[in-house]
């Protein structure tokens, strides 16, 4: 007992010494959007349910409202609920927030952060911005690609007027993720993958990647448990997931590169009898003429080429 008698005291003299020594120190206070109350360590972490959007949406209405600030463990996160708040933060504040958080389990699934998306601010992303903007998104070239658009939309009509005919149930869901898919595969790749055994490994693997992408890394919200990443297995499927889709823009560009070279070899043919099976330039045959011409101010090396064909598949089936 008289270990504990002694003990007792001095543990509380020192508690008081030290919130005196930290009270007494200079703070600047900062000011910041309001937050939910959080826990040491996990921060907000516990409030957050598998639909993320609707514990957010549920969270700004408690205890944000246009800004909330919260904690997915240490790093504070910034929630934006409001069109306003948006539009001060993409337009007239856009440079301050230009840059992205290098989160690990994005370097990985994302090409090293080749990715436009997650690429932080400065001229690789101004350049592969501009080439995203001015070879697949501009209004020339969406309108090269109407043909595609309006041949997909016939294929869907027909197969829905063949379902109805032989009176089957109708899956519009599964019939629009397909258009989507045709559209975009081909625009991008220059062939469809929704058929086959080649559509199958391709929806499973872009399932996967989405359900990693969209997975709680816990090595970045608290470094301190990145043990429990690796002891669930995370980390092992975001390394296969990623080695998946690498693999897969690899075969796309080889067998393109394949296509051009014999081309030349045989020195016959047009300017594009080496682009896709249906002889329209897609976006792959773009960026292989871009590395070619070297005349942008970034190396447009394969991981930049598999970086942009990533950006384009994920995003237009998010």
């Amino acid at each position: 007992m008289v270990p504990l008698v002694y003990a007792l005291p001095t543990l509380l003299l020192l508690f008081f010494i030290l919130k005196l020594f930290y009270s007494n120190q200079p703070t600047t206070k900062k000011d910041l959007p309001p937050s939910p109350p959080k826990l040491p360590l996990i921060g907000n972490l516990h409030q957050l349910s598998p639909l993320l959007h609707h514990s957010l949406h549920s969270l700004s209405q408690k205890h944000g409202g246009p800004l909330m600030l919260i904690h997915l463990g240490s790093v504070p996160t910034l929630v934006v609920s409001s069109a306003d708040a948006a539009r001060e933060i993409m337009k007239a504040q856009d440079l301050i927030f230009a840059n992205r958080p290098d989160v690990k389990m994005w370097r990985v699934l994302l090409c090293d952060l080749k990715e436009v998306s997650v690429a932080p601010y400065g001229e690789y992303w101004r350049q592969v911005k501009s080439i995203m903007t001015l070879h697949l998104l501009s209004n020339k070239k969406i309108e090269a690609n109407r043909m595609i658009r309006e041949e997909e939309i016939n294929v869907t009509v027909e197969k829905i007027m063949n379902m109805c005919c032989n009176k089957k149930v109708v899956d519009l869901s599964d019939l629009f993720v397909t258009f989507t898919n045709d559209v975009v595969c081909r625009v991008t790749f220059g062939r469809k993958y929704s058929e086959g055994e080649s559509g199958k490994k391709f929806r499973k693997m872009l399932g996967e990647f989405f359900e990693v992408l969209g997975s709680l890394s816990l090595e970045d919200c608290v470094p301190k448990l990145a043990w429990v990443d690796r002891l669930r297995g995370f980390n092992k499927k975001v390394e296969r997931v990623a080695r998946e889709i690498g693999e897969f823009l690899d075969g796309i560009v080889e067998e393109r590169l394949m296509k051009q070279s014999t081309v030349d070899g045989g020195g016959g043919g047009s300017s594009g009898s080496g682009s896709s099976s249906s002889g329209r330039e897609d976006f792959v045959d773009i960026l292989l003429k871009i590395q070619k011409e070297d005349k942008i101010g970034v190396s447009l090396d394969r991981l930049v080429i598999k970086a942009l064909l990533l950006v384009i598949t994920y995003f237009f089936f998010v």
